[in-house]
């Protein structure tokens, strides 16, 4: 099954990590996907074994685009009430990504 495309970044964010190497493309991300310059009030949790495992939030001060990767990262590794993730765990995990938008909530979980 296909991630929704927002959850999809968020995980290759934290792949970079295990990876130690850049995999994504920012600058052509923003120019196929304009509204990743946006900033919105989101929310991003790492869940494993159904436990949230890694939270990060903005209150949209930053682009959409950075708070996903740099947040996803933040959350993986750096959350104080969590010990960083594994590489096991996170090829277990899952994301949950809600977005404040003028239109309401969204919010999806792969």
């Amino acid at each position: 099954m296909s991630r929704p495309f927002l959850i999809q970044l968020a995980h290759e964010s934290i792949n970079e990590v295990f990876q130690a190497r850049n995999l994504i493309d920012k600058d052509a991300l923003l120019k196929q996907y304009p509204p990743l310059q946006e900033s919105v009030v989101m929310t991003l949790k790492i869940i494993v074994d159904d436990e949230v495992r890694g939270y990060y939030e903005d209150i949209a001060t930053k682009p959409l685009i950075d708070n996903i990767i740099n947040g996803a990262k933040i959350a993986a590794f750096e959350d104080t009430n969590s010990e960083p993730l594994t590489l096991s765990e996170y090829l277990e995990a899952e994301i949950e990504l809600s977005l404040q938008t003028p239109e309401g909530v969204i919010s999806h979980r792969a």
